[in-house]
């Protein structure tokens, strides 16, 4: 999904929430979910779209009418050897999609 589409969905309120996922490196993938299905979305070359901060994401965002926008972390025990069998939850915590101050 791309910028443009993601602003058509949006607007049509069928964007239940925007994901900002933490990755190595520094740096953030951004996914919409719509439909309980995660988009991810793409720059205008067709790659996953980066970005390097929330800020980043916020700023890209701005004009996109969203409620609910999420910061969310893999969980590294699911990549670590000899770990249980029990998943590990991600860490997710909700953040407001628009500056604070």
């Amino acid at each position: 999904m791309n910028l443009q589409q993601l602003q058509t969905e949006a607007v049509a309120g069928r964007i239940e929430e925007i994901n900002v996922i933490g990755i190595e490196g520094g740096d953030y993938l951004l996914e919409a979910c719509m439909a309980g299905k995660p988009h991810p979305l793409s720059d205008a070359n067709g790659e996953r779209l980066r970005v390097r901060s929330v800020t980043e994401a916020r700023e890209l965002l701005q004009n996109v009418p969203v409620e609910s926008m999420f910061l969310v972390h893999w969980s590294v025990h699911d990549e670590m050897c000899g770990m249980g069998v029990r998943p590990e939850q991600d860490l997710k915590v909700a953040i407001s999609p628009r500056p604070t101050w």
